[in-house]
């Protein structure tokens, strides 16, 4: 059987601050069952992400290129691999109270990008989430092609 290249779902939310860094960041779930941390090439760069990952047992490719509405700092990025998708907290570079108007650069529809209404916050009840629990995350070091971390 031949492998088959399909786009992930992926999804996303975001929070925003103008004074503190940690309080502005982009969620962002690639949805990739049953890919290993092996089977992952993902190369995150200010402007956008390209991710890669193969699933052995599924014998499918999940390919996505995203160029992101604003630039992010990669240094202060995190990404966690679970057996379902690739989690990332994605530090926005700009400080602003305002949300970006939307996650991708080029204003379009796309199938694969969805809201995250599990993370969701609207802008005007931030304040008052709660803190969210990244304990999960570790560092950039592990992820092929990541660089940092060792």
């Amino acid at each position: 059987m031949s492998e088959t290249t399909s786009t992930p779902e992926v999804l996303w939310a975001q929070r925003s601050s103008s004074s503190d860094p940690s309080k502005n960041f982009v969620y962002l779930t690639i949805s990739v069952p049953d890919v290993p941390k092996e089977g992952i090439q993902l190369d995150l760069k200010p402007t956008g992400l390209t991710f890669t990952g193969t699933s052995a047992t599924l014998k499918r490719k999940f390919h996505v290129d995203l160029e992101f509405f604003a630039e992010i700092d990669t240094a202060e990025s995190k990404i966690n691999h679970t057996s379902k998708n690739v989690e990332m907290k994605l530090q926005k570079k700009e400080l602003k109270d305002e949300y970006w108007p939307r996650l991708l650069k080029e204003n379009k529809k796309l199938h694969f990008l969805k809201t995250d209404f599990d993370k969701w916050v609207d802008e005007d009840e931030q304040n008052e989430a709660p803190e969210e629990d990244f304990s999960q995350f570790g560092g950039m070091g592990g992820m092929p092609g990541m660089g940092g971390g060792t």
